[in-house]
């Protein structure tokens, strides 16, 4: 993957939109010192250039119900390619994960869960993710309070 050279007002852009997703481009331009179109144009191109990928809304997962997040470590019985593809395109369905990562080390996959409490997660953990084939291991860990969450990366 290549990296795409972005200059100190790119970067400057990409640092307002990651604080205040919502900003438009003549405030953002305001900021950095372009006017509203050469500010828009060059978040266009970043757009283009597959930098910014989307601007979520970013939702406080508790006032929503998911009081319980886990992190589960899974270990397959088998690691070629197409077991590896196949558990993540089997978890790349489940709305529970909302992260999943290829690891190197003692486990295969860690995987971001939510649900609404324990009950859910055993529910889903028996149901679902246990029921995959060619899992070895799991073990969750359980979060017991967010310290730090963020998506905002540090350009």
């Amino acid at each position: 993957m290549q990296n795409i050279a972005l200059d100190q007002i790119d970067r400057r852009i990409l640092d307002l939109l990651q604080q205040s997703p919502g900003v438009n481009a003549s405030a953002i331009g305001e900021t950095v010192g372009l006017s509203q179109s050469a500010c828009w144009r060059r978040i266009q191109r970043l757009r283009d250039e597959g930098i910014i990928k989307d601007q979520p809304v970013k939702l406080d997962r508790e006032k929503v119900g998911l009081n319980t997040m886990v992190f589960a470590h899974v270990k397959l019985t088998s690691h070629g390619r197409s077991n590896l593809a196949e558990f993540a395109e089997a978890v790349s369905t489940y709305p529970e994960v909302l992260d999943c990562y290829v690891l190197l080390g003692n486990v295969d996959f860690l995987l971001r869960i939510v649900t609404e409490d324990i009950k859910a997660y055993e529910q889903f953990f028996f149901e679902k993710l246990s029921q995959l084939p060619g899992i070895q291991e799991v073990n969750s860990s359980i979060v017991m309070s967010d310290i730090k969450h963020t998506t905002v990366l540090p350009i």
